[in-house]
């Protein structure tokens, strides 16, 4: 059974980071290429930052320079760090582990709330 467990969200001030972390069980972590999505209130899921399995990385244009998307293969772990947090950076944040080709799968974990106000 697949299995992937996000953890870091909460209540943050703008200006302020967070780290969130996503702990995947279940699947040859090191062949996925792994994913950050948002989904904000009222709007469509989007992309925030995406890493391959060799390690080439992504960014939504509105998070280049702030966000940071790693793994550790070790600890079947990918990260999001989010600096520089905006009031429009509020979402729930989800993680996504995909392969397109053998063995195929597409996953996602259950969502993170990151909510950014003063």
């Amino acid at each position: 059974q697949v299995q992937l467990v996000e953890s870091g969200g909460g209540l943050v001030q703008p200006g302020g980071s967070l780290r969130l972390s996503c702990a995947a069980s279940g699947i040859s972590f090191s062949i996925y290429a792994m994913g950050w999505y948002r989904q904000a209130p009222g709007k469509q899921r989007e992309l925030v930052a995406t890493i391959t399995s060799g390690g080439s990385t992504n960014y939504a244009d509105s998070v280049k320079g702030r966000f940071t998307i790693s793994r550790d293969n070790a600890k079947n772990t990918v990260y999001l760090q989010m600096n520089s947090l905006k009031p429009e950076n509020t979402a729930v944040y989800y993680c996504n582990a995909r392969r397109t080709f053998y063995p195929r799968g597409d996953y996602w974990g259950q969502g993170t709330q990151v909510t950014v106000s003063s």
